[in-house]
């Protein structure tokens, strides 16, 4: 199932639901260095609803967000979509890529190879 890509914006903005779990806007300004404006962040959670990653519940005059997708979910989708857009689908290819940028080394690689002989039960 594709997935709209988020803007950084949107994406520090879900990091900030996901470590709040829940919460109003000025729940989620906390989590943010630097804090954008409020208005800003407003926006950019009306627009993370819209875009189905966040639900909301009318609380009062305020809204209580909580996140659609979990984080996991989230990074799973973003990175098959990221691998089938640059490296067409191939996984191998990504870590080439980065073996070759000198992005990772030696070590790290038999790392990989160890959890993937051994995956976690």
């Amino acid at each position: 199932m594709a997935m709209e890509k988020l803007t950084k914006q949107e994406e520090e903005a879900m990091q900030a639901v996901w470590e709040s779990g829940s919460g109003t806007v000025k729940d989620f300004l906390d989590h943010l260095e630097p804090q954008p404006p409020y208005t800003t962040l407003a926006s950019t959670i009306k627009n993370l609803e819209r875009k189905g990653f966040l639900n909301s519940e009318k609380i009062g005059n305020t809204y209580r967000y909580t996140p659609a997708i979990l984080e996991e979910e989230y990074k799973k989708r973003f990175m098959s979509g990221f691998v089938s857009d640059y490296f067409q689908n191939s996984y191998k290819d990504l870590v080439t890529f980065f073996a070759s940028e000198q992005k990772i080394s030696a070590d790290e690689l038999k790392e990989i190879i160890k959890l993937i002989e051994n995956p976690k039960k």
